[in-house]
């Protein structure tokens, strides 16, 4: 039996190793960072050095820096009470805070009238989709971009935004939100403080230390070119399905999106059909983001951007680094095959 191949980074990346290493060294430092003893300094000290470390790896140098459980509280802590709107193409922990939507084009494109009194997402989890950030935007959410392009949080413009740490090969339960200086926040969490007020509760330090190790090591891949040869292999994939496969849809093809992403739309195929298919046959991938794509609906993303029917025929592969041509090539294989068995059925 052929080895299980994992395509739905975008749901979460494999722990790295330098995360695991730096989380098991964090293991050993007893003390709690808001303790005056020495135990205690230890401890801060290996927390702001990791804020150090993740504020230099995303370009947010100089800003202000709030460890959170990850995206959904850090869209939280940005966004409750503030009206702001987006479009149907956010994340649900982002847009359940928004007050109106804006609407998206078919090519998954967002315009924001007033950016300060806006959010918008720059990488699109199901799609790829990279939008044009309009300055002075209030919120963005990084999440998917974040570890997969070059940006950096200061030169984007926008006033705060939203990490978590395993889509760049972190532990889950780790995330931040990220602040331009001078700006604050109403704290969602109240108690001792911590987090300059902003988010009470004993800080997560082995989270934060394997948070900081896979930034920095998320850095090095993108100046390495990593991720232009996942590109590469990504574009293989579309190719052979494409060539293989009748009237199937690459949603963001041509478009400028994340160099992992392929979001293919079957007609007349469910997704969580084909994700059980695949699954089955060794493959992991989804239907959507990994907080929807358990529920049997259609893609709240493609919907959006006007598939209608079509958005519940849609499954998202997103692959990472180490995935070659070889596997790619297998799982087209078997989905081709797959597709034409229910094509048959339908017939």
């Amino acid at each position: 039996m052929s080895t299980r191949l994992y395509l739905d980074w975008n749901a979460t990346a494999p722990l790295r190793a330098e995360a695991r290493a730096a989380m098991i060294s964090a293991m050993d430092v007893v003390g709690n960072p808001s303790s005056v003893h020495s135990e205690g300094r230890a401890a801060k000290a290996l927390m702001e050095r990791s804020r150090e470390e993740i504020s230099a790896a995303f370009g947010a140098e100089g800003a202000d820096l709030v460890f959170t459980s990850g995206t959904t509280e850090a869209s939280a802590l940005a966004l409750a009470g503030r009206g702001l709107v987006c479009a149907g193409v956010e994340h649900s922990a982002v847009s359940a805070w928004c007050d109106e939507i804006l609407p998206v084009g078919r090519d998954g494109m967002v315009s924001v009238p007033d950016p300060g009194q806006g959010t918008l997402q720059l990488a699109n989890p199901e799609t790829g989709i990279v939008q044009n950030l309009p300055q002075g935007l209030a919120v963005s959410d990084l999440t998917q971009a974040m570890g997969k392009l070059p940006v950096a949080f200061n030169w984007l413009g926008c006033d705060m935004g939203l990490v978590s740490a395993h889509k760049f090969g972190g532990p889950r339960g780790i995330g931040a939100l990220l602040l331009k200086r001078g700006l604050d926040v109403d704290a969602k969490l109240k108690g001792g403080g911590q987090e300059m007020g902003r988010r009470s509760g004993t800080e997560n330090l082995i989270g934060i230390a394997g948070m900081a190790a896979a930034a920095t090591a998320a850095a090095r891949d993108l100046a390495n070119g990593t991720w232009e040869e996942v590109a590469r292999i990504r574009d293989i994939l579309e190719s052979a399905l494409f060539a293989s496969a009748e009237g199937i849809i690459s949603v963001s093809k041509d478009r400028a999106r994340l160099p992992n992403t392929l979001c293919l739309i079957a007609p007349g195929w469910k997704g969580e059909t084909q994700v059980m298919s695949m699954d089955l046959a060794g493959f992991a991938v989804s239907a959507g983001s990994a907080c929807s794509s358990g529920k049997v609906r259609g893609s709240k993303v493609l919907g959006a951007m006007g598939y209608g029917d079509q958005a519940g025929q849609m499954i998202r592969i997103s692959i990472g680094p180490g995935v070659n041509e070889e596997n790619v090539l297998r799982f087209a294989e078997a989905w081709t095959r797959a597709y034409g068995k229910a094509r048959a059925r339908a017939a």
